[in-house]
């Protein structure tokens, strides 16, 4: 068999879900790049202008084999074909599994009371922490009344100089009480997801071990959706840890997340697919594990959005 994947990558393929999406068969089976013609042209702004060139040019030589006279020159978008029809992608996702406004399946949600929040100062000089300054700044942090709730902090994992970040939405109550985020059957399918693309929380390289984190650092009492407000002042932890990472790709994972780093209210489906930026990092937009396994069909899409982080990270990597 000439298949272009190991026994152990289809095996983790199979794992997370996408035998059903995946071809396996030689002659079934694409290259990587060719993910991207079932998903449209990239979107490559975000990137600094050498990683523009590459991929673009990676692009048009994964459509069209080569660029045929009077393509566009380098660094331009590359023509595609029309992309094949594949299933539509939801609009936008539903309410996390234990959110109130899940409760009555089929039936209209009934709006959600606005609690109360009270704003207090955030620790000074956040901008210039350390990763021991920033850790204790968060676990000892008042700055919402999410605090009063809290079991503890929810800081975040993985390499301080990882080459991928992964930011997820607000901490459920398994991840309060143990303090990690992505834990449980959610944390069990994102290890398979990274396994895939060959990543792991107990990698020791920065180029294999991903830095993971919430959103936001605290869990909303009953797992309700976190206010702006609230999302507002955690943000700058959040920025604080990309700084200090400075990973290559952020994967951002769920609707929270997407919403935070873009300030986008754009569904999901939309945002797929296209590469964006975060404190000038390139951002791929992906579903949550939760979303996935509620709906099974989408973790195909999702493997398409690690396909295309790859790819981007291996962009980035190239030399000029």
């Amino acid at each position: 068999m000439t298949a272009r994947w190991s026994e152990r990558q289809l095996a983790m393929l199979r794992e997370i879900g996408v035998q059903h999406f995946w071809p396996v068969s030689p002659e079934a089976e694409p290259a990587a790049p060719a993910v991207r013609q079932a998903m449209g042209p990239v979107s490559v702004q975000a990137l600094a202008p050498a990683a523009v060139e590459q991929v673009a040019a990676a692009q048009a030589r994964s459509v069209t084999g080569a660029l045929p006279a009077g393509a566009a020159t380098p660094g331009s978008p590359p023509a595609v074909a029309p992309a094949p029809a594949r299933q539509e992608a939801p609009r936008s996702d539903p309410p996390r599994p234990d959110s109130p406004r899940s409760a009555r399946p089929g039936a209209a949600p009934a709006p959600e009371a606005r609690p109360a929040v009270v704003l207090g100062p955030r620790p000074a000089g956040i901008d210039t922490m350390t990763w021991p300054a920033l850790r204790e700044a968060v676990a000892s942090c008042q700055a919402c009344t999410l605090c009063e709730k809290r079991g503890q902090t929810v800081f975040g994992v993985g390499h301080p100089q990882a080459h991928w970040m992964i930011v997820g939405d607000p901490p459920t109550e398994e991840e309060d009480r143990q303090g990690e985020p992505f834990v449980g059957r959610s944390g069990q399918l994102l290890d398979r997801m990274l396994q895939a693309v060959g990543l792991g929380r107990a990698e020791a390289a920065p180029e294999k071990q991903p830095f993971i984190a919430n959103v936001i650092k605290c869990r909303p009492p009953g797992n309700r959706n976190p206010l702006p407000e609230e999302v507002a002042q955690c943000e700058p932890y959040l920025l604080r840890q990309v700084q200090l990472v400075q990973p290559k790709v952020i994967l951002a994972m769920g609707r929270f997340a997407v919403d935070s780093l873009l300030k986008s209210s754009e569904p999901i489906g939309k945002l797929r697919g296209k590469v964006h930026a975060y404190a000038g990092v390139p951002v791929i937009v992906t579903y949550h594990p939760a979303y996935l396994l509620r709906n099974p069909a989408h973790k195909a899409m999702s493997w398409d959005d690690l396909c295309l982080a790859r790819e981007v990270l291996a962009a980035s990597s190239r030399p000029a």
